[in-house]
């Protein structure tokens, strides 16, 4: 993503606007990797779904980004990409935020592909990320006040308004400091306020090998683009994408109630009513969960054999969706 800096006086300021709602701060435990050189750009211009270039080449008038490394390797699917310099004079130095479990291999994937090219790629364990909810509304990136200062990056988290924002600060910096008023929330409301907006965040949600591009959502959260030209896996998504046809999607579900004992386990099988079968559960904490459904089935009830039980559930469309999109 395209990372927008704040000063601390200028965050006072922002925290001041926003109507005395007290906003939560959750240390997301996710990895950070340095990707830094003349040709970072244009290295991952290869590599991502979307474009780089404009990253580059934007400052910060642009909304931030996430991305896709190729089809596949989903775990950055969602998630953002940033730029950490913002003058243009200074070597470039992108992140890509990544689930902390595969920090080493995005690191060895991205090295194959490096051969001549004048980059670095190195992790960047100083750092550390946390997602940024206020507690009445949804944030608009324009009370965001423009300040030079690279200590500390804050943006508007691409991928849907609902997510609040994205910080990147130092490892041990005073989050009540940097956002006077704000609380450290539990990252487990976090995740089930994600998994309620079917926000998927990992690789748990985005297996990696498993997950595609489009069946993630990822053109709904800014994550693609249809123009910037050719990039590893490029044709089986830019394909689908103009035959406009996508069976599968990941939604947001629901249970009555949490389920029994240790839970769903990843990659249970949905089913309609009548048997049919109707996709898989991803991941999902208490009653709440994301699961990768057949549109056609998606507004059915639907069931998991769990056990000798059967489990109810049910799937919802997210507002912040394109109109039409799961028809």
């Amino acid at each position: 993503m395209l990372v927008r800096a704040i000063t601390a006086p200028g965050l006072r300021r922002w925290c001041r606007g926003q109507r005395g709602a007290a906003a939560a701060c959750f240390p997301l435990g996710r990895a950070l990797l340095g990707v830094r050189g003349a040709e970072a750009a244009v290295f991952l211009q290869g590599l991502l779904t979307n474009d780089v270039t404009q990253l580059a080449a934007a400052g910060d008038k642009n909304p931030a980004s996430p991305a896709a490394v190729g089809v596949c390797f989903a775990d950055l699917g969602g998630a953002p990409f940033s730029r950490l310099h913002g003058s243009t004079a200074e070597e470039p130095h992108l992140l890509l935020e990544c689930d902390s479990s595969v920090l080493d291999s995005l690191q060895k994937h991205l090295k194959l592909y490096k051969i001549r090219r004048k980059v670095t790629i190195t992790p960047c364990p100083e750092l550390s990320l946390w997602a940024v909810i206020p507690g009445e509304q949804p944030g608009d990136a324009s009370s965001l006040p423009k300040c030079a200062h690279q200590a500390l990056l804050l943006t508007p988290d691409p991928r849907a308004d609902v997510m609040g924002w994205r910080l990147i600060a130092k490892k041990g910096a005073n989050l009540s400091e940097m956002i006077p008023g704000s609380q450290v929330g539990d990252v487990q409301d976090y995740h089930r306020h994600r998994y309620k907006q079917g926000i998927p965040e990992g690789v748990k949600d985005l297996p990696p090998g498993v997950a595609l591009p489009l069946e993630s959502n990822l053109a709904f959260m800014n994550g693609i683009s249809f123009t910037k030209g050719c990039y590893i896996g490029q044709e089986l998504t830019a394909r689908t994408h103009h035959m406009g046809v996508i069976r599968k999607r990941l939604l947001p579900v629901t249970f009555p109630a949490p389920p029994p004992g240790p839970g769903v386990p990843e990659g249970a099988e949905i089913l309609t009513e009548s048997g049919k079968p109707a996709g898989k559960f991803r991941a999902g904490r208490g009653e709440l969960g994301i699961a990768l459904l057949r549109l056609a089935h998606a507004n059915e009830p639907l069931c998991i054999k769990l056990g000798g039980d059967t489990v109810k559930l049910s799937a919802t469309t997210p507002e912040w969706w394109p109109k039409a999109a799961a028809k």
